[in-house]
This record gives C-alpha cells, structure tokens and sequence, in this order.
C-alpha cells in the first residue's frame, strides 16, 4: 500500500485520483508529446489532440507513485478544454490547490507533471511552425550550410588542414546549440556551480534541450551535485556521448576521472586541449541551451572558453557578499568586456542565513557587496540568494534544489534569477 491511500482522511482528492486516474493511458492519434524524467527518477509522459490551439483530449502515463499518478491525473482535468497558453499557465500551486495538498516530499510531482504537459504543448507549437513552413531544412552540415559569412568556409592564413578541421567540427557542433551561457565567478567556492545546475535544471524541467558542461578542471562539482559521481562516458564512432540525467546532457572532467580523489595536475596547453575536446568531440545534438560551469578567476582556461565558444549569450558571474568577494566580481566584469561577452547579470550567494525553524535572515556576511558592484559597473543586479542548508543538503545528495525545494522562499528567489538570465533578450526567439 502506497502513502496516499493510507491517507485518506488527510488527502481525500489525491487519493481518489491516485486510485482512478482520470485520462490515464498513452494515446494513438494526438499532435503534441513530452517525456519528462525528473532527477528524484520519477518519468511522466503527456500526449494531447488539439485543434487551433485549444485542447481536445490529453493524457498522461507514469512509472511512479501514487502522488505522480494524483498530480497527473488532475493535471490532465485542469488541462482538458483549455488553450495551449492556458495549458502551458498551469503551475505546481494550480495543481496541489486541486488536489487539496500532498505530503512536503511528493510536492515535486505537481511540478513533473505541470512541466511535462507544458513540454507536450512546446511540441504541439512546435509541430504546428514545421507545418507553416511547409518544408523542414536539412540537417545543417558545413558542407550543405549556404553561409558564406560562416569563418567555417574558408581556410584562415597560415592555417593546417588539421586545424581547419577541427574548427569545421566546432562550428558545426556550435551551429546547432542555439543559446550558450557561461557561468563565471572571480574566485573558487562562491557557488557557481550551485547556479549552474540550477539554471540548467530550471530550463530542462520547462521541455527545453539543454546541455551542462562543466569545465572546472580542478575542481568538477556538477557529478557530485547531480549524483553522477559514479558514471563513466561512453563513446561511439570517434565521440563522446554525454551522460543523460534529467533532461540534461552532461559533461565534465569528473567522469574521466578514475579516482575522484585524484588532483588533475595539468599545465596549460592539457587543460586547453580537454576544454576544446568537451566542444568537438562530445555529441551535444541539437540544444536550446548549453550552460557552462566555468572554472574561477579570469586565466587560460575561461579565456580559451570564451574564445572557443563563439557567439556567447552572455555571462551569470556569481560572487558572495563581503568586499573580498565582489572586489573579484569587478575583474570578471572587465574580463567580459576585454572579450566581449555581455554580462547578463550578477548574482550574490550566501547574501544572509536563513533560520530553517523561523526564517528569520540574519546577515552573517557583509550584505550588499554583489549589488554595489552591478550599480558601480552599470550591469544587472540579478539577486540575492541566502545562506539556506537546503542548497547544501541537495548539493551533498545529489538533489537538484530547484527541482526539490521549488516553493520555498529560496526556491523562489532562485527561479526569479532564473527567469531574469533566461529572458535576457525578449526579442530572442527560441529556435530562430
């Protein structure tokens, strides 16, 4: 017997849903589908029929819980009858209202379930602008790319064949990833990686293609904060294939590792050398995002990365609050102006502890350095996220807190930042 059917009392919708969902079962003949796999392990599948943008019928399968089953059952009642923007509107908070509450650690299925629907609609959208068309181009090669202003079409001066083809295969990797954002920070230890997971996390769980590349040589967080400490890469006809988690496709140093106690003692031209391989030879595929964990300071290695990956977005530089801190945020501003890429903002971790018993925020550290920089240097001020021991519990676990802790004060102020680095360009449409 599962939780929710033991609680009856206290979950009576949640339990009559769980026990006999409504719209349950794949569908045969529909125009919009999304599979999510959540990082908890949890998958959830919608398929909807819609007709001129309005919902005909939509369904929905899960491999889990009774709390997935409540969630995407009411899921697909709210949806049912509704617009696509409307359906895509529907939040975690719509969907555990209806179903009158879930135990705290089933929350996150609501956001599975509201998240994979909102994927099936961006498929139905999809679908519907490949129609318009009338006609789907081929898969861009540089040899089929018809871009004469491509740098990829003609052999530089003084340039080997080697080397011209291996900018060839970068640029055809690049070509296909359609917004590339670095995460920079001006020293070690700020929680750059924490922004980086999350952020990518974030964009997966909206039924965007998103890779994480993490490129901190010494120091590769991103398996730890994912729980793939244990995973080793796979390759096939002379390429890397990312370890799949979550809707993510990551890389980082870490998986080649064969001991994670083992210090990587490289000099430069080795570190240069593995940043270009994670670009041309790991099997990215078609993406929506690439979110880069950058390693710290402003040396080769962010140079290189930011040389190599070409056009950049822009940059999230990530520093802490006290004046040691932000003095390291004004030289990673200059180094994005020295190499021309836009700083989408500037982010303050550890900005005051929260109390986990009465959320009282009490500033440990001086509070205000990350701020005073942005205003100083006229660039964004994104956020302030506190000192929360749920950020570190997830990093240590393996648990992605924004996928955990979405609707906690945190969690909220942490998707705000995630909503500002990703609207950075409201003209920018996705896939133009």
């Amino acid at each position: 017997m599962s939780e929710l059917v033991n609680l009856e009392e206290s979950y009576p919708p949640a339990k009559k849903h769980a026990n006999n969902p409504h719209n349950m079962g794949p569908m045969d003949t529909f125009n919009g589908h999304a599979k999510i796999t959540g990082p908890c392990g949890d998958t959830m599948e919608f398929w909807i029929l819609a007709d001129e943008n309005k919902i005909k019928i939509v369904s929905f399968i899960t491999d889990s819980c009774d709390p997935s089953r409540a969630c995407g059952s009411m899921t697909t009642c709210l949806a049912e009858k509704k617009t696509i923007d409307e359906a895509k509107a529907i939040s975690q908070q719509d969907v555990l209202k209806a179903v009158e509450g879930l135990p705290e650690d089933h929350d996150h299925c609501a956001l599975l379930a509201t998240n994979t629907l909102k994927a099936a609609c961006e498929d139905y959208l999809s679908k519907q602008k490949q129609m318009e068309d009338t006609k789907v181009e081929d898969k861009k090669t540089c040899d089929s790319c018809g871009d004469s202003s491509c740098s990829a079409q003609k052999k530089g001066a003084g340039e080997s064949e080697q080397e011209y083809a291996d900018r060839r295969r970068l640029q055809m990797r690049l070509c296909h990833i359609n917004h590339k954002i670095v995460v920079l920070s001006g020293k070690g230890g700020v929680g750059k990686s924490t922004v980086a997971v999350n952020l990518a996390m974030a964009l997966a769980l909206n039924g965007l293609r998103v890779g994480l590349l993490d490129v901190d040589i010494h120091g590769p967080s991103v398996p730890t904060m994912l729980g793939l400490e244990n995973e080793t890469l796979k390759g096939t006809e002379g390429e890397l294939q990312p370890v799949e988690f979550g809707g993510l496709k990551v890389m980082s140093i870490g998986f080649l590792l064969q001991n994670p106690d083992h210090a990587v003692i490289w000099r430069g031209p080795m570190k240069m050398g593995v940043i270009k391989q994670f670009m041309t030879d790991v099997n990215w595929g078609d993406l929506d995002y690439l979110i880069v964990d950058a390693p710290p300071g402003t040396g080769d290695e962010p140079l290189s990365l930011c040389q190599l990956i070409q056009p950049l977005d822009g940059a999230v530089i990530v520093t802490t609050p006290q004046k040691v801190a932000a003095i390291d945020v004004r030289k990673s501003i200059s180094f994005c102006q020295q190499v021309h890429v836009p700083v989408l903002g500037v982010v303050e971790n550890m900005s005051g502890f929260v109390c986990p018993k009465c959320g009282e925020l009490t500033q440990i550290l001086p509070e205000g350095g990350g701020r005073k920089i942005a205003t100083d240097m006229n660039v964004p001020f994104l956020g302030a996220i506190p000192m929360d021991p749920g950020i570190a519990q997830s990093g240590d676990s393996g648990k992605v807190f924004i996928y955990h802790s979405s609707e906690t004060p945190t969690g909220k102020i942490m998707q705000d930042i995630i909503d500002q680095i990703t609207n950075f360009d409201k003209t920018k449409k996705l896939n133009s």
